[in-house]
This record gives structure tokens, sequence and C-alpha cells, in this order.
């Protein structure tokens, strides 16, 4: 009977030792894990059933043989029978116990659908994003009370922006030198407002505004990828514009390339007219002294000069104020009307990259200066608004991946205004969203998903800020489309880590995780502050239900068609609210 026991101990241990929760399969989703768990289990199980027959047939045959045997061999089977009674109740319990850990670790275990290397199945994030949102119901009430009329605003202020835009630009065309001063073509709208997901007030429209030197000077373009890639590592998704002669303006003189020394004169260009070796062009042509490299804060002086000169040819026409809110920046205005009401614009001048929609920007808005004067940040802002067009195509009608922004945005700026600026930006957000867009099937983007889709960019992003990398969407992606004309030259770089700032400076990584973490705490309560309880389905008695029965009256009516007289919604009802013709 001992070698029964030992038989029986060493099925127990072999079976514990080869249960699938000590080699879990490593890429392996979760349902998969199951089917294996349960047949391996149910392997086991079928295995130890048999041992165990043929262990009682074993039992029973000695039995028989040793009936007639001594009363002390009788009492030393029945220890034995309680011996393997015991054995069998304890590989019971060791088994019920291993299940029960398995089903703990694989219940606090993060989901693996919204991570970097494989976005296929959405889930629901990391455990700090698992109970974050409050329930569709209230999210939508929410977005209706708060997002959607600043979004609908929003399309008649681009457009008013643009107009005033080209006005602007076309009075500093016939104001500029075409000769000597650099020439501005038209602007572009790029940005959060005319992707239609800016909800901050007041509104801001970003343009950029492309701009070209004069003949017989052109550009030269040096990108960080490349070779012999010698840009430093902090200047990664950048590049140097060196400005040089073309030869459509004449064959360039000797004098600019050779030292000819002092007792020679050039019959083309007089003693002080004549270019120093190792420039490519004159001040005048914006480029840091001494070198052929444009720099971006000439080119910043010289779009306020010209902007100002431009605003003074045409201000006889407009009745607003335009003030600069920002001398760091070059095309940061203000427009205030005599109403109050205040528009933001900023007009950034941008070098365009070859024949793509590539642009080398002088200044982003959210930027706080650059540490270095030639180097130009690589923008792909109007790629990413035609990504945006081109999946949305795809996806449901009424699909949420537009409001899922939104919503993140605007509690972003609410956060901001607790606990400051962090490093982490609205443009941070849109590239987890395009991340997730791109690695998802469609039909997860329902309107009534909502909820679900927001814990997925929050869990996509959290793990970012703990791994410190977050990749550009568009940069050595091989997953964007190629509909929307990529230069492939992008395609295939190196992914660019926009979190890399947070890899090199510790006390701005801590600043901007604690930002985070913060803005994931209180998003419920700062979503149910913003969306009043109806009880038992009453209308409440606030701003929201008041305008929605004066909607309908002839005084809203009239001061609708002078909606702009006011600085936001919140005003107009102030004043419909206190109007004499206005009873409870």
């Amino acid at each position: 009977m001992q070698g029964a026991i030992v038989r029986v101990c060493v099925v127990v241990t072999a079976a514990i030792l080869n249960h699938p929760l000590f080699f879990p399969k490593e890429n392996a989703t979760i349902p998969e894990q199951d089917e294996a768990l349960l047949a391996r289990m149910k392997e086991h199980e079928e295995r130890l059933e048999a041992e165990q027959a043929r262990l009682e047939e074993e039992l029973s045959r000695q039995e028989k043989r040793e009936a007639g045997g001594a009363h002390e061999e009788e009492e030393e089977e029945e220890e034995e029978r309680y011996g393997w009674y015991f054995w069998s109740a304890l590989s019971l319990v060791i088994f019920l116990t291993i299940e029960v850990c398995r089903q703990d670790f694989m219940g606090s275990s993060p989901s693996r659908g919204s991570t970097h290397g494989d976005e296929e199945g959405l889930s629901e994030g990391p455990v700090l994003t698992k109970a974050l949102f409050p329930d569709k119901g209230v999210l939508s009430s929410f977005y209706e009370r708060c997002i959607r009329a600043s979004a609908q605003d929003a399309r008649r202020t681009c457009e008013f922006v643009e107009g005033f835009a080209d006005d602007l630009l076309e009075a500093l065309r016939s104001s500029s030198d075409r000769d000597a001063d650099m020439e501005v073509e038209d602007c572009l709208g790029v940005g959060s407002a005319f992707e239609a997901w800016r909800v901050s007030r007041p509104l801001t429209c970003d343009l950029v505004v492309p701009f070209v030197p004069p003949e017989p000077y052109g550009f030269q373009f040096r990108l960080w990828c490349d070779p012999p890639g010698d840009t430093p590592p902090d200047m990664q998704g950048c590049g140097r514009i060196a400005v040089t002669r073309t030869r459509e303006g004449g064959p360039d003189c000797l004098c600019g390339t050779a030292d000819l020394g002092e007792d020679m004169l050039c019959l083309l260009h007089g003693k002080n007219d004549r270019p120093r070796p190792g420039e490519g062009a004159d001040d005048d042509l914006l480029c840091l002294k001494n070198t052929p490299y444009l720099a971006k804060d000439q080119v910043m002086k010289w779009f306020q000069i010209s902007v100002t000169k431009a605003w003074g040819r045409i201000s006889h026409k407009y009745e607003f104020e335009l003030t600069f809110r920002n001398l760091d920046a070059p095309g940061a205005l203000k427009v205030r009307f005599r109403s109050g009401r205040v528009i933001m614009l900023n007009i950034t001048p941008v070098v365009q990259f070859d024949d793509t929609d590539a642009y080398f920007v002088s200044h982003f808005p959210s930027e706080n200066g650059s540490c270095s004067d030639t180097y130009w940040s690589l923008s792909f802002a109007v790629y990413e608004k035609n990504l945006l067009k081109l999946l949305a195509k795809g996806l449901p009608e009424n699909s949420c991946h537009v409001r899922c922004l939104q919503i993140l945005s605007f509690l972003h700026k609410k956060q901001e205004g607790l606990t400051g600026k962090s490093a982490l930006t609205n443009y941070h957000l849109k590239t987890a969203l395009l991340h997730l867009l791109l690695g998802t099937r469609a039909s997860a983007w329902r309107g009534e998903d909502l909820e679900l889709r927001l814990r997925d960019v929050t869990g996509f992003l959290e793990k970012s800020l703990q791994e410190k990398r977050l990749c550009h969407a568009l940069v050595g992606n091989a997953r964007v489309p190629r509909e929307i004309g990529l230069p492939e030259m992008f395609r295939a770089a190196e992914p660019m880590n926009l979190f890399r700032p947070l890899v090199l400076q510790r006390h701005l990584y801590a600043k901007t995780l604690e930002h985070f973490q913060e803005m994931l705490r209180n998003a419920c309560a700062l979503i149910r502050e913003y969306t009043p309880q109806v009880p038992n389905g009453d209308v409440p008695h606030t701003l929201a239900a008041r305008y929605m029965i004066l909607a309908k009256g002839p005084l809203f009516c009239s001061l609708q068609k002078h909606a702009e007289i006011f600085t936001d919604m919140e005003i107009l009802l102030k004043f419909l609210l206190q109007s004499p013709l206005y009873g409870d």
C-alpha cells in the first residue's frame, strides 16, 4: 500500500506542476487561456479518475486475497484506506486553491486590448481607469449641455477667422517689396477648431501661412532622418532650412564662394556688397548671423512687423480691436469686439517641405521656447486632418470618436485650471485616439460605446506615461493608410517618441503623471457637477431648463441675430433671465 500512496502523491505533484497557471501563454488573449486551461484541467481530471479506479481495483483484489488474514492486517488496511481518503481530499483542496488563485490572477491582470503592440481587442483598460467614467446616460447629458453648443458655434467662428486672415494677408502682400521681402501664400486652417473637436472658450483658431524667399533664392531642407544623422537626439522630428541661390536667378558669382583677396574687385558687386564666404543669404533673408540657416526668431520679428503694418492698412474696415496677446509667438492675435466678445487666432508662418503637405513650423502655440533657433519642427497637421476625415468615412453613423476627444479635452482644460500647465497637451490626446482608431475595428466606435472608448483612450495614455513613450501617429507607423498621401520617407522613418522630454526631465515627468492621475480621479465628479440630476423626470429650475423654455419665444429669436455681442452662452442666458419679459 505504501507504493500506492507514493503513486498518488506523484500524480498530485505532477498535476500541480503541470497546471496551466505555472506555464501561461505569453501572448495569448484571455479567451484563449480559458479554453486551454479548461482542456488541460479536464485531461488531468480524466487521468486522476483512471488512476483512482486502478488503485481501487488493486485494493479490492488485495482485500480478497487477505480476507482470511489476521486482525492486525485488517487494521493496517483500514489505516491505509483512511490514508487514501486523506490524500484524495488533500489533492482536491490543492486543485480548488489553485483555481481560486488563477481567477484572482486573471481578474487583476491589466487589459492587453489598449497597448501599443496589439490594439485590435478594445477593453476596459488598466485598473486605474476601470471605474473612471459615469454611465452613458450621464455622459450623453453632459455632452449635450457642455460641448455640443460650443462645437456648433465653432464653425461660424472659423469662417469669420479665415475671411479676416485672407484680408490681412492680402494687405501684407500689398505693403511688402516683392523683390526683397519674403512672399506669403494663402493660409490653411489646421488643428482642433478646423477638425471640429475644439471645446475650450474663447475659441482659438490655428492657421498656417506658407512663405517663400524672393528670387533668386530658394530653400534646401535637412531633416532629422537624413544621413549622416547628425541631428541632436532632442531635435527628433525637426529640420534645418538653408537659404540658397537658385539657378533661375542667373549664375552665382564666384566672389560669394571663394576668397579673392583684398586686391581683387568683383565687376558684379562692389567691395561693400560682396557676400561673405559661407553665407547663403544676408540678414534681410532672416538667417542666423554668419550662417545660411533660416532663424525662427528673425522670422517671428519680420512677421509681427508685417502684420502690424497690414492691420494699419485695413483697420478702418472693421469695428473691433486687434492686439498681439503673446509677443513670444509670431501671430498670436486677439480680436475683441466692442461688446466684449473675444476670438483668439494663431497665424503661424511656415515653410512647405518640398511639394508635400508637411510644413516646418516656426513656433507652436503651446511652445514656450526652443533651445535652438535654427531647428524647425515638422508639422503633419494637414495629413492628420485628412486621416481623421478618411477614418470617419468607415466608422458607424453617429460614432463616438469625436465626442471622446472633446470630453477628454474638456477634462484636461479643467484640470489645468486646478493644477496648472503640464507637459500633457491636447495633441497627445489626439495622438492616442489616432492610434486606437488605426488599430481597432470600426464597429467598436458606435455612439453607445462612448464610455468604453473613453476608458480605452485614458488606459492607452496611462500605459504610455508609465513607459514614457508615445509614438507619433504618422511617422514610422505602417498602419497609416496610403490614401492620405504621406511621403514614404516618413512612413519608413524610425518611430518618433513624443514623450522624450519626460525621459530627460524627471521633475516634468512627475508633474505630468500627477496631473494625469488627478484628472482621472476628478473626471467622474466633474462630469456629474456639470450634469444636474433630474429627480422623477422633473425639469430642473436651472439656466439650462429656462433656456429651453425661452428658446421658443420671440425675445430669443430677435436676440439670436445679434448673438455675437455676448461673450458666451451663459451671458446670453443671464441676460434673458433678468429680462422683465421672462416670468416664472
